[in-house]
């Protein structure tokens, strides 16, 4: 089994991986496998709505000059599960990750909806307000991929501002840990 996360931060190793790093911990010692994807350097932009996925019915969004986005998918397909993580920017998530959002899910729902009964968790950074909303979300796009959602012993987030910060939050470390648990537990019962 595998779990994929998707880090739509800016800041490569920051809070938000910080946070994914946590929830790997847990999924490792069940032995389930994990790859961390970081989008600091992706440039993505938004659906143009241009329907090209439509036709091709290939899982890719080949409406736009290629920017990684397709490789995004391609994990995202082989993977079990798959984490969304995204500090909160404006009480939502980040526009790289609302774009890796987008996109995907038009590129997969036109395909058949092969990213249906995966398991899928949010993972949110926060300084201080606006996490719910990220949170919500990032799961909104799991529920309309009819993915099955996993929660924790809190709302997936934790609070920090400066890089590493969040890793003194410790309420929101331990929501993380039980995070992994959950996803490992339910990974674990749909395939066994």
């Amino acid at each position: 089994m595998k779990v994929v996360a998707f880090n739509g931060s800016a800041r490569k190793d920051g809070n938000t991986a910080v946070l994914v790093r946590r929830v790997f911990a847990e999924l490792e010692a069940e032995g389930i496998e994990t790859e961390l994807v970081q989008l600091y350097d992706k440039k993505f932009r938004g659906c143009t709505a241009c329907l090209t996925c439509a036709e091709t019915r290939d899982s890719t969004c080949s409406g736009l000059p290629d920017d990684g986005l397709n490789e995004c998918v391609a994990k995202m397909l082989e993977a079990d599960g798959i984490v969304i993580a995204s500090p909160t920017y404006y009480a939502n998530c980040t526009a790289t990750t609302q774009a890796l959002l987008e996109r995907a899910g038009y590129a997969t729902r036109k395909s058949g909806n092969p990213l249906a009964r995966k398991v899928g968790a949010a993972v949110v950074a926060v300084r201080r307000g606006g996490a719910i909303h990220a949170f919500d979300s990032i799961n909104h796009w799991f529920m309309i991929n009819e993915m099955l959602v996993v929660g924790s012993s809190y709302w997936n987030l934790g609070i920090g501002l400066d890089k590493g910060d969040v890793a003194n939050d410790a309420e929101g470390m331990e929501t993380m840990a039980a995070l992994g648990r959950t996803m490992a537990w339910a990974l674990t019962r749909l395939h066994s």
